[in-house]
């Protein structure tokens, strides 16, 4: 009778455990391991995705009041200067007039002309009521050049006058003391609105229109020539 039982129970293991090796059979303990283990792992798979997500999508500086206030600096103008080499100190030298301390990359002597190029940055702030302020910087100079024409190679380069299409966000009349004044909003390709006052006639073309053609100038960064601001410079028809 007794051999009879240890052979029940000996047959009974050896199911159990070839049923739990072939995964027809579960232990309760086991299975609520694996769920919970699923549920810690998930929220750190899903903020996985949202990081890969964003830094998948590129990110592109706009000016456009709709985006609520923000501050953005944006290069604005160039312009080349002619002086003359002042005080040479170690591998610097000034330039006169103004006795700026640049790099004697060129191997300058005192009094030597020489030309500059100058760069002039701008701060864009938007405020709660979507109002844009430009706050101008002050003249820096960027480089040296022993001649004038070397110069002006590099300032072509930096300002790029662009024929191209524009969205026409829309055109309005005002009237002050008997006087009517019309104005077109465009969007530019920066992203920024602008407002440019226009006669009688562009009013009636720009009414009806969803873009228009414009001839814009696109100003580089020296640093970083990906880095542009267009500015708008007139009509193209």
């Amino acid at each position: 009778m007794l051999r009879n039982i240890e052979r029940s129970a000996d047959s009974a293991g050896r199911k159990a455990a070839s049923e739990s090796v072939s995964g027809q059979a579960r232990e309760p303990g086991t299975e609520r391991t694996r769920r919970l283990r699923t549920w810690v792992w998930l929220p750190a798979l899903l903020i996985l995705v949202l990081v890969l997500g964003a830094c998948s999508k590129s990110s592109v500086t706009s000016t456009n009041a709709d985006d609520g206030p923000g501050e953005n600096t944006v290069p604005w103008d160039y312009r080349i200067q002619e002086g003359s080499v002042g005080d040479l100190i170690g591998s610097d030298m000034t330039v006169l007039p103004d006795n700026e301390l640049l790099p004697n990359d060129n191997n300058y002597a005192t009094g030597q002309q020489v030309w500059t190029l100058q760069s002039m940055s701008a701060t864009l702030t938007t405020d709660e009521q979507g109002r844009n302020d430009v706050q101008l910087s002050g003249w820096t100079t960027l480089k040296s050049y022993p001649d004038e024409a070397a110069a002006k190679t590099d300032l072509e380069n930096l300002k790029v006058s662009v024929t191209t299409d524009v969205d026409v966000v829309g055109v309005y009349k005002t009237e002050y003391n008997g006087e009517t004044r019309n104005f077109a909003v465009l969007e530019l390709p920066s992203g920024n609105r602008m407002k440019q006052p226009i006669d009688t006639s562009r009013y009636d073309k720009l009414k009806d229109v969803k873009t228009v053609s414009v001839v814009l100038e696109e100003v580089h960064d020296f640093a970083d020539y990906d880095l542009a601001y267009a500015k708008f410079r007139g009509w193209a028809k």
